[in-house]
């Protein structure tokens, strides 16, 4: 019997990616219908999945430092 190997950049659904994010599934959906912000996803029929390497790029670029403002 074959294996299936895990992805390296596994997608998480919108549970799995708003708790990454430390937010609740809504605002993820919010997000997506107002296009508040520019962080990808994947449509896979109706369901949507973010790569964690897109959510990892999504919290660098928010990130302040020294005095800057997010973006």
């Amino acid at each position: 019997m074959k294996t299936i190997a895990k992805p390296v950049d596994p997608l998480l659904d919108d549970e799995k990616a708003a708790g990454y994010l430390g937010l609740v599934p809504g605002t993820l959906r919010a997000w997506r219908h107002l296009k508040s912000y520019k962080l990808a996803y994947v449509k896979v029929g109706r369901r949507v999945f973010y790569r964690l390497s897109e959510l990892e790029k999504f919290l660098e670029s928010r990130t302040v430092r020294n005095g800057e403002t997010a973006s």
